[in-house]
């Protein structure tokens, strides 16, 4: 929780010189990778998921548990058909959150990867505007534009579950 408090670019440093050594010796899992992004994004996302995932997993009751037991359910009948429903509403909550936090995320994605191909929509985005005689706005705001889809198509398809989760 105490890691939470501090912004992740605090740690750029660390984590540059930390895949820089991965790099030498997982070549596709370190600097200037896709493989290596995934596991910083995923490493940054643990942390707040596993807390949101943990509130929501305290309140439900263990009632529910012990009288599927004494009905005779297995230990995957009670998972997948009482717990796994409970939880689709954070777990799509959840989802979304990260998708969007890494879908949107500028500084790691410039700092990690350097080749043209695999910049994401962000780094790419900005270079219409970053350059000094480059304030190419009307191509920025259609990207932007297009770059939004697949997070409202997402939400979309997500929404039943969000507002069951906020309702229940």
């Amino acid at each position: 929780l105490l890691e939470q408090v501090f912004p992740s670019f605090l740690a750029l440093a660390a984590i540059y010189v930390m895949m820089e050594r991965v790099y030498t010796v997982f070549p596709s899992i370190g600097l200037g990778s896709l493989g290596g992004l995934l596991i910083i994004y995923l490493g940054g996302s643990m942390g707040v998921n596993a807390w949101l995932l943990k509130g929501f997993i305290d309140t439900v009751p263990l009632e529910l548990d012990e009288a599927a037991r004494i009905d005779g359910a297995s230990t995957a009948q009670v998972y997948w058909l009482i717990f796994f429903p409970l939880a689709a509403p954070v777990l799509a909550v959840t989802a979304l959150l990260s998708f969007i936090g890494t879908f949107n995320e500028y500084i790691l994605a410039r700092l990690f990867l350097v080749d043209m191909n695999t910049r994401t929509i962000a780094v790419g985005l900005q270079q219409f505007i970053g350059g000094q005689y480059s304030q190419n706005w009307g191509p920025f705001a259609a990207g932007s534009l297009l770059a939004s889809i697949p997070i409202v198509v997402i939400f979309l398809s997500l929404q039943k579950y969000i507002v069951g989760g906020l309702t229940g």
